[in-house]
């Protein structure tokens, strides 16, 4: 408090009283409320990173990363788009195979493996592809006119891929087409494959056959699938000739053994089958 000395001289003295106000007095502010916040906001979106990486894969993570990093591809294709991206999907393993730039390489197929510059035609492709779809029809009887009776339609399936199309001849429970263990055909197996022959003659496409074999329920110290796989194969080759078919459209015969499965089970009799294929041109 301050006295004016001016009460001396008879006149009323002045009090002039200064007052410190102090705003929020101590733990009553509010600054460390805002600084908590931020402390809570990072402990959570830590625990939600833990989270992530526990709970996510490692192909999600990388998705995750290439989203807040994305890369511009630059392709040499252009599939008539004019952006960054030339009409063209920025995700190679599903434009690749069918750009003829390269091939998948996440468990790649035949399917999903580029062709490359081929040189056929899309016109010549279709046209060839007709034709496949013909002899399908004559071999299943979707035409209307079928070259096989009902018992032997059950052991055959056909199907076009990018090698060509593939005449499946296979064995089910009970019938067999080859000799148990050895490559003896049987009477139905020498008329599928004959009938495939008179089939295939409106075509002149070259000729792949390949053996397949079910696996041993033990283990051999001789195991006789590579040799019986081949040997099937060359007698359907064999057989194929003797139908008719000119020697010189055989293109290879391969015998797989029991490398390559129809269905899961190693020892099923589904996997005894002949797949003869009319290849591509």
């Amino acid at each position: 408090m301050v006295v004016d000395m001016s009460a001396q001289n008879g006149m009323a003295p002045i009090i002039i009283k200064k007052k410190k106000v102090v705003s929020g007095g101590g733990h009553h502010g509010g600054a460390w409320k805002v600084a908590y916040a931020d402390f809570v906001t990072a402990m959570m979106a830590f625990f939600l990173l833990m989270w992530l990486l526990n709970a996510t894969t490692e192909k999600q993570r990388k998705g995750l990363a290439d989203y807040f990093s994305p890369s511009i591809p630059l392709s040499r294709i252009s599939g008539g788009g004019n952006g960054a991206f030339q009409g063209d999907s920025m995700f190679t393993e599903d434009i690749q195979p069918q750009s003829g730039t390269g091939a998948s390489d996440i468990n790649p197929m035949d399917a999903q493996k580029a062709q490359g510059q081929t040189g056929v035609s899309d016109a010549e492709k279709a046209e060839e592809d007709s034709k496949f779809r013909a002899i399908e029809e004559q071999l299943q009887g979707r035409g209307g006119e079928s070259m096989v009776s009902v018992e032997m339609s059950r052991h055959i399936i056909t199907r076009v891929t990018d090698e060509g199309l593939i005449v499946e001849l296979f064995e089910t429970d009970g019938v067999n087409l080859f000799a148990a263990g050895g490559a003896e055909p049987t009477p139905l197996f020498r008329d599928l494959v004959r009938m495939v022959a008179r089939v295939s003659g409106s075509v002149t496409n070259d000729i792949a056959i390949s053996g397949h074999i079910q696996s041993h329920p033990v283990v051999l110290a001789q195991n006789p699938v590579w040799e019986v796989s081949h040997n099937r194969a060359n007698v359907t080759r064999t057989l194929l000739e003797s139908g008719g078919m000119k020697s010189s459209r055989i293109h290879r015969i391969t015998g797989h053994a029991d490398r390559k499965l129809a269905v899961k089970n190693p020892m099923a009799v589904r996997n005894n089958r002949v797949e003869i294929i009319l290849l591509r041109e």
